[in-house]
């Protein structure tokens, strides 16, 4: 095996087959060195429900090809029920997923191209389960990159957040309702294609009727949450993620909690991989990527394991963008461990702002529209979906500001907010943000957390609250890495709502402060990088004929007739036709948010997908539509999809269920 990083020649391959041992065949997209067969390499897994013919291809053409040319074989394949593999899918990281995808590394090993050694990476649900297959630990499984994962399905996953319901849960489960439900490419599968789509149309969950049976922490939760037993993985790991998704805090807590070696990085980044996210600045992630693959899969001793474990973009304060290309800051770099040996500033809030302590006597019952700029859960795309001006958030929250700050101060780590507090209702929720006020006035959103106060003790086993009795409550605000300068002002933000990123309890609630306080990990930044990372580098761009140009929009209405309050997003992926194979894809996903701000049982949530497929004269396209709205007991959903082939109906199902609430 050669061992040296001379480019090589490569060879795609665009539909290797592999046959699982139910007979189910798995579709694979593969870069590697044309003389692999006589010099064997490593190969590296990335493997996903995203459809590697249309839905990664512009990532993919970026990544693969530049990584085999330096030795890898990297496989994309479609896992069972998506794209151009066969099967159905019944949900996401399914045991049957896991044994898929271990039996897939297997068979990779025994490859005559394979020198028997594999490692797996992904972001988002390739990050979920390549953590999710280490800890079955398969023998050739040697090291794993995840970028964008968790540890933990119910706490930090799309689903619930604080044991508050979020709302991305039905968004999300509208895109999966979309993806998977698309047709293979039929001159890639042949004949079959149209028996595989309508298979998989006919067995499409609609994932948000399963997820929302799981209210609490329970068995279906805890599959796959390798924070169960973080022991179970033993391969060397890298972990990435950023301050713009959603999933920042995994990185700390695999490097804080593996016992293997594992390094992490959390940079500026929305869900994209750091070598073309933003906002910048981006990273070498290839080269980063090389050397934990030469250390790992071909024993290269590069010394990565003696890195420090973990680095970490500190951004400067400065006024918010919804959609941010760059953010001016610094790198630091953590030896051992991440963020829980810093030290914090504790401060108190009280009734006159953010410091010492002091008496408190503040209530909280927040219009029900309180959080329409959060910005979206976790930022996917490039659109306008970073948190924006929280003054008008602010305004209806209750603030407790802090007086100038006299020098600098350089947030890193997860704020935690503790709180002694009682309510009138027997269920309600609290969300706490920490923001950044500048001189003039605009409030830049740091971090922030929520919590289902009758979770206070429990996800797995929640009480309702008791009307009157004070209860000490302690909950961590997400990681974050922030530099507010010396002149400007903290403020703590608390609301009994944030709309529309979690879904309100069923009465409006009105929640009395006793007392409360907010500890601040502090890490000096210096004003120069500890950590020096190579420049970003990729292979060709994917090579497209544009039909149809992107779009995001994102627009707030308030309808004076009836008082209500609708967050309207459109986005437009465009429609694109690859010139190497003639295939077209285009999405465009559409959300609506409904709230009046007195009435929490007049929230409504309405997605509607338009994916399309197609070459020559050929058209494949899916519609698909859910609602979701709730009365005080009940969950109630709504959900069709309709599948045309040339504008002419092939098959349509429509759904509905209602699903009893548990204290959410």
């Amino acid at each position: 095996m050669t061992t040296t990083n001379a480019l090589r020649e490569i060879e795609e391959l665009a539909d290797m087959g592999i046959t699982l041992s139910d007979g189910t065949r798995l579709s694979a997209r593969v870069w590697r060195p044309v003389d692999s067969c006589t010099d064997p390499v490593p190969a590296i897994l990335e493997y996903l429900p995203y459809r590697k013919r249309d839905g990664t291809c512009a990532r993919d053409a970026l990544t693969h090809p530049w990584m085999a040319k330096r030795g890898y074989a990297c496989i994309r394949v479609d896992i069972r029920g998506n794209g151009d593999s066969q099967g159905v899918m019944e949900d996401e990281y399914t045991q049957q997923e896991l044994d898929d995808a271990v039996e897939v590394i297997h068979w990779l090993a025994v490859q005559p191209w394979c020198s028997g050694a594999i490692g797996m990476m992904g972001i988002s649900w390739g990050g979920f389960n390549s953590l999710q297959v280490a800890a079955m630990q398969p023998e050739p499984l040697k090291a794993i990159i995840t970028l964008c994962s968790t540890v933990d399905r119910y706490a930090e996953d799309i689903h619930f957040k604080g044991g508050c319901l979020l709302n991305e849960n039905l968004g999300w489960g509208a895109t999966m309702w979309c993806f998977s439900s698309r047709a293979p490419d039929p001159a890639l599968v042949g004949e079959a294609w149209r028996e595989m789509w309508l298979e998989r149309l006919k067995a499409q969950p609609f994932l948000p009727e399963i997820w929302l049976q799981h209210q609490t922490r329970d068995a279906y939760w805890r599959h796959g949450s390798i924070c169960e037993d973080f022991s179970a993985i033993r391969t060397p790991t890298l972990a990435i993620s950023g301050w713009g998704d959603s999933y920042m805090n995994t990185v700390p807590q695999l490097v804080d909690n593996l016992e293997t070696v594992v390094k992490g990085i959390n940079g500026p980044w929305i869900h994209k991989y750091p070598h073309f996210a933003i906002p910048g600045p981006r990273i070498g992630f290839l080269q980063e990527a090389l050397r934990w693959w030469d250390r790992w899969l071909k024993g290269v001793e590069n010394g990565v394991e003696d890195e420090p474990d973990y680095r970490a973009y500190v951004m400067d304060g400065i006024a918010p963008e919804t959609k941010s290309l760059y953010r001016p800051g610094r790198w630091i770099a953590e030896q051992a461990g991440s963020t829980r040996h810093l030290p914090v500033e504790t401060l108190h809030l009280t009734d006159t702002g953010l410091g010492p302590e002091g008496p408190l006597t503040a209530q909280v019952s927040t219009p029900l529209h309180a959080g329409m700029d959060c910005g979206e859960y976790g930022s996917f795309f490039a659109g306008p979906e970073l948190p924006g001006d929280q003054r008008l958030d602010d305004a209806l929250s209750v603030c407790f500001d802090s007086v100038p700050l006299p020098e600098r101060m350089d947030i890193v780590g997860a704020p935690r907010i503790r709180l002694r507090l009682s309510s009138d209702k027997p269920q309600a929720q609290i969300a706490v943000r920490l923001n950044h006020v500048l001189p003039d006035g605009t409030s830049a959103r740091i971090t922030y957390g929520v919590l289902n106060l009758t979770h206070r003790d429990s996800h797995a086993a929640p009480e309702p609250l008791e009307q009157g009795r004070i209860y000490d409550i302690a909950f961590d605000l997400d990681h974050i890495g922030y530099r507010v300068p010396a002149g400007h002002r903290l403020r703590v933000a608390v609301s009994s709502s944030y709309w529309p990123m979690i879904w309100p309890s069923p009465e409006r609630a009105c929640l009395t402060l006793h007392e409360a306080s907010i500890d601040l990990p502090q890490r000096p930044a210096g004003e120069t990088d500890e950590w020096v990372f190579p420049p970003e580098d990729g292979d060709a761009p994917w090579e497209i004929r544009t039909l149809r140009p992107e779009s995001n929009t994102r627009r707030t209405e308030i309808d004076k007739a009836n008082g209500e309050v609708r967050l309207i997003i459109v986005d437009d992926s465009g429609l694109v036709e690859d010139t190497s194979h003639g295939a077209r894809s285009g999405t465009i996903a559409r959300e609506t948010w409904v709230i009046h701000p007195d009435d929490p049982l007049s929230a409504r949530g309405v997605c509607h997908w338009t994916s399309e497929t197609g070459r020559g004269d050929m058209v494949l396209r899916t519609e698909t539509t859910c609602e979701m709205w709730s009365d005080a007991e009940y969950f109630h959903l709504k959900a069709a999809i309709s599948a045309y082939e040339n504008d002419t109906l092939l098959y349509q199902n429509d759904r509905a269920s209602r699903i009893a609430r548990n204290m959410v």
